[in-house]
């Protein structure tokens, strides 16, 4: 039993015929007659009735044609309900960012954004940021600008920004004063890098590989506060975002290019589809892609 027939039960009754049902629907006669045959297989006692010639409903009939009329009604209000939670711009968005990109952009977000924010950091693997967006609307994740995508059959992505990476030293270190550096100049320097498995694991790699020789892999630190710190002192270099972190205290630390070489991660949005339909999660979405398209002093 369904609202369609249901329906088809009800203007059978104010129509009076089968063929009279069809022909205002633009249907075959047979295919209304299979739909009350259906409906009828419901129940233990006849719906219609043959009365002259015409087909009319029996006191069981038209009693389910009332109720089916309040079926309706409840249908109407549930999908008016569903219909208004889809379109509120005010709706309940639950955020979830990695912790650079929530420094960058948690704050305008906050500000510009007319939704109900529920926001939370979140610096997983790879492989499980996907997983995030089962508990949260919007997950602002990265990988690599050259690695593997996000499976298409579990999340969409909405493209934020790609971030060229650089090499942290700090202020007394005498690269300093420069704008860049060939790797093989960094062979021999003491490298903060991110845990296996992260988004940017696989840079220093890329790195050791232009220059020839391994790296020297001694801190892993997935918080680029620690890594700055640590990089502050004089004993280490890392690799620093240019532009999610402009907006940290990083003094005392020079960020510099990598000669020959560009380090870059993808910063995007995923989303489930079904989170799409959501007026509050579409616009939220539009305000992080003018915040990233401002850059780091947006706000």
């Amino acid at each position: 039993m369904d609202v369609h027939q249901l329906r088809l039960l009800r203007e059978l009754d104010e129509r009076g015929s089968i063929a009279a049902v069809a022909a205002a629907r633009l249907v075959t006669p047979s295919a209304v007659s299979q739909h009350l045959s259906a409906l009828q297989a419901e129940f233990p006692v006849p719906l219609t009735e043959r009365r002259a010639r015409r087909t009319a409903l029996t006191d069981a009939g038209r009693a389910l044609v009332a109720a089916g009329v309040e079926v309706e009604t409840s249908f109407a209000a549930a999908r008016a309900a569903v219909d208004g939670f889809l379109g509120d711009p005010l709706g309940q968005v639950r955020v979830s960012a990695f912790h650079s990109a929530a420094l960058a952009w948690f704050p305008a977000l906050l500000e510009r954004s007319e939704a109900e924010l529920h926001l939370s950091d979140g610096d997983v693997s790879f492989e499980e940021f996907p997983q995030l967006t089962l508990e949260h609307d919007i997950v602002i994740a990265h990988r690599l600008a050259h690695g593997p995508d996000w499976p298409r059959d579990r999340v969409r992505s909405v493209p934020l920004l790609d971030e060229p990476i650089g090499v942290a030293v700090a202020a007394s270190h005498p690269l300093a004063g420069r704008t860049s550096v060939a790797p093989e100049e960094l062979v021999d320097e003491s490298w903060v890098s991110v845990h296996s498995g992260f988004p940017l694991s696989e840079l220093l790699g890329i790195i050791a590989g232009a220059a020839g020789r391994r790296l020297r892999t001694r801190y892993r630190v997935n918080e680029f506060f620690v890594a700055a710190a640590l990089v502050r002192t004089g004993r280490a270099v890392a690799l620093m975002p240019r532009v999610t972190m402009l907006g940290a205290q990083l003094d005392g630390v020079s960020v510099l290019e990598l000669e020959g070489l560009r380090l870059a991660r993808s910063i995007e949005a995923l989303v489930q589809p079904q989170a799409l339909q959501r007026r509050a999660v579409g616009e939220t979405l539009d305000v992080l892609r003018r915040i990233a398209a401002e850059g780091p002093a947006s706000g």
